[in-house]
């Protein structure tokens, strides 16, 4: 009996893949009277799926189909006439639904534009009209129309637009158009040039200092092709002018550059820099576009018509005509790594897309992750350092105020109160760093120790006086603040702790005459609100910053001489292994805001109620590679990335026991190829927040010494979960290489 797929053999068959939650692709026959050689892997392809119709993307095509010939639909529509990616991004995008397992056909999703994945076309058509009979045929009394087929003889063919500026209605052309006297057909708009190479010498610009050039020029002697270096430079040393330089090469050889960038914050920020350096057409990538923007500049940079694509996250997947260079800003920080859905890291495909189009990337901050250092130590990355701040500004100085027997009614010491004052009167601009939004981070009584606690959550409702209420911060529940005790009825509520409202209020109270301006994302909720505030800090004038991580990073305030940073014990006692990196990043990162103007030395106070812990006194009295080293031995001793590779897989249901058992099972399941591949399992166990949104989260942790032994674990574990009976309601992910264990 021949073999079921060798009997389908016949007319093309299309592998499409959907934006669904499945693991598999889905074969079509081509629509009536398609082009069969139009069909490219890359396309989308309208596909029927039960009684509805989505939009797919083919994957490839086949001669023949996995299941009978006569059980195939046809697609409905094949919606592009070329693919809306390159092969070497194509490529990427089915190596990274393997790598982070899953589904492909999201993943394809992910990479596209809103308004591609409703299935709109990539060029919007526009309607034209041509005359196909004579104006003399139409009688005298019919004068307005024969004007309007005049207009249109004369022109060949006209637009919309064109009517409504010549004064013709669309009732006097729907007449025409009645009378077969005029013909209309669409066109799609034409594609763009691309853009025009830079000129050398056609811009002004610095002339680097000799720890520039050498990174500059280490690079460049690293040759053509792929090549990934990490650029290890200090707050202030000049890392953004080294980019420019490394960008310049590939701009005058006609090639496009991406620059992504960790926060929307950042953007307008990065976006007035490189106007102002180059003469060149920019598209930009970040949420606060709408779909039609997202569109237009997702076209530009796929046509080649703009030189340098600046985003946040999601524009890893950008489409380049040319691609040239790709520099990841900031690359430490968290928010390049998506927390839903597809849960990638833009920081690492960055590198792998770099090595797939065989071009150069560059990943840049004051503060690495230990993986990215741990790479760059052992040669996987050039390692080029800019150990000093460029021009004549030298670091910031750091000293710990130890306030473990000070009482600090509003939050900062009387010595961080005296310096403010100093400062201020020298004329110079001050930060306040608080990682907390809000009034205060818990209510409570003083006489039961009752504390406000979110109903959704395993967190304490955060109390916020502008609007006066308590709300989560991990749900968005918002309640009014409570007159007394739910529990004892009396009227002894207070509040512990200190938040960024809480901080701006004690500080105008105690500067009346100095602006005090809070940044964080309840003061920058308006569109144009962020750009106003950063505006009234380049002006120069003394004034107080107050702000979370919205601050701590990219930004050049040449104002600000002094920073204090308020609770930074949080990250020495964190349940997750990456706190206390994570706190000495944002440690180095505030402080680098500092002394950054020339003629301005910069000061930073820390205040700690554990000023003896040894990891603090590392942090501020070594450098950051050396608090770096210190922290690697810890890993290495430990068995913990860079040194093994992790996943975690979490259920989520509204039944504890529910998600609870579903992990056992998981585990149970792959527990004997866990060991064969040795791979160590850690759970299943309620997650550090256990309840989040209504629902209970459960952990499983999967560690592994080599990356193939974890994935052939991850394979079948995916396959077994898909497999695995459990309550309508509870969802799980697999998250590789987990940035959030919380």
């Amino acid at each position: 009996m021949p073999d079921e797929e060798e009997s389908n053999r016949g007319e093309i068959v299309l592998r499409v893949a959907v934006p669904l939650p499945l693991r598999q692709s889905f074969d079509y026959l081509p629509p009536a009277g398609a082009n069969l050689t139009g069909f490219r892997p890359g396309c989308r392809i309208m596909a029927p799926f039960g009684r509805r119709k989505l939009v797919g993307f083919l994957l490839e095509t086949a001669d023949r189909s996995r299941i009978s010939r006569d059980q195939l639909k046809p697609a409905a529509a094949v919606i592009d006439s070329l693919p809306l990616f390159s092969r070497d991004l194509f490529e990427l995008l089915r190596w990274s639904a393997d790598y982070y397992h899953h589904p492909i056909g999201e993943v394809l999703a992910t990479a596209v534009p809103a308004l591609l994945r409703q299935g709109k076309p990539l060029y919007e058509e526009t309607a034209l009209w041509s005359a196909t009979g004579d104006p003399a045929t139409l009688s005298g009394r019919a004068r307005r129309q024969r004007q309007l087929l005049e207009f249109i003889v004369e022109r060949d063919h006209v637009s919309r637009n064109d009517l409504t500026d010549a004064g013709f209605s669309s009732a006097l052309l729907r007449q025409l158009l009645d009378k077969g006297l005029v013909r209309e057909r669409t066109q799609s708009a034409p594609a763009s040039p691309p853009f025009t190479p830079l000129r050398p010498g056609s811009h002004d610009r610095p002339v680097p200092n000799e720890e520039q050039t050498a990174v500059i020029e280490t690079f460049r002697d690293a040759g053509s092709g792929f090549r990934s270096a990490l650029v290890n430079g200090v707050t202030g040393s000049g890392k953004t002018e080294v980019y420019m330089r490394l960008m310049e090469d590939e701009l005058a050889a006609g090639r496009q550059c991406l620059v992504l960038v960790p926060e929307i914050g950042l953007t307008p920020q990065t976006i007035d820099r490189f106007r102002q350096r180059f003469a060149l057409p920019l598209a930009v990538f970040h949420s606060g576009l709408n779909d039609s923007e997202r569109l237009q500049a997702w076209r530009a940079a796929l046509e080649g018509s703009a030189a340098i694509l600046i985003g946040t996250r999601s524009a890893v997947f950008t489409p380049m005509a040319r691609p040239g260079l790709i520099v990841v800003d900031e690359e430490h920080d968290a928010s390049f790594k998506q927390q839903e859905g597809f849960r990638y890291s833009a920081r690492d495909l960055a590198v792998m897309r770099a090595q797939k189009e065989n071009i150069g990337v560059v990943l840049g901050s004051a503060t690495p992750s230990l993986e990215s250092f741990h790479n760059a130590e052992t040669g996987r990355f050039l390692r080029l350092e800019l150990p000093h701040r460029a021009g004549e500004s030298a670091p910031a100085r750091l000293r710990t105020l130890d306030i473990a027997n000070e009482h600090i009614p509003g939050g900062l010491s009387e010595l961080a109160l005296t310096k403010i004052a100093q400062h201020l009167e020298a004329g110079n601009q001050t930060l306040v760093f608080i990682n907390r939004r809000g009034f205060a981070p818990i209510l409570h009584c003083l006489l039961c120790g009752w504390m406000a606690q979110c109903e959704n959550c395993s967190a304490y409702m955060t109390v916020h006086a502008q609007p006066p209420c308590q709300r989560c911060h991990h749900c968005d529940l918002t309640q009014p603040v409570p007159n007394h005790c739910p529990v004892c009825r009396q009227n002894e509520l207070s509040t512990s702790g200190f938040g960024t409202q809480q901080l701006e209020a004690f500080l105008q109270r105690e500067f009346p005459a100095t602006p005090v301006l809070r940044v964080d994302r309840d003061s920058t909720r308006g569109k144009h609100k962020f750009r106003q505030l950063l505006a009234e800090v380049d002006r120069g004038k003394p004034a107080i910053l107050i702000g979370t991580q919205m601050l701590a990073k990219g930004h050049h305030f040449p104002g600000i001489t002094l920073a204090v940073i308020v609770n930074a014990d949080g990250g020495l006692f964190s349940p997750d292994f990456r706190g206390q990196e994570q706190m000495a990043q944002v440690i180095v990162q505030v402080a680098g805001r500092a002394g950054r103007g020339s003629g301005r030395p910069g000061e930073v106070l820390v205040q700690t109620r554990h000023g003896d812990h040894r990891t603090l006194d590392k942090i501020i009295n070594s450098t950051y590679s050396e608090f770096a080293g210190h922290i690697l031995d810890e890993r290495r001793a430990a068995g913990m990335p860079p040194f093994s590779h992790l996943c975690l897989v979490r259920a989520e249901s509204a039944n504890r026991e529910a998600a609870l058992s579903f992990l056992r099972r998981a585990r149970r399941g792959i527990e004997a190829l866990g060991r064969e591949q040795r791979v160590h399992f850690t759970g299943p166990l309620p997650a550090p927040m256990e309840k989040r949104q209504s629902r209970f989260r459960m952990h499983l942790l999967l560690r592994c010494g080599n990356r193939p032994g974890l994935h052939t674990v991850l394979a079948t574990l995916a396959t077994q979960l898909d497999a695995l009976p459990a309550p309508g309601d509870l969802r799980w992910h697999i998250d590789v290489d987990p940035i959030d264990l919380l």
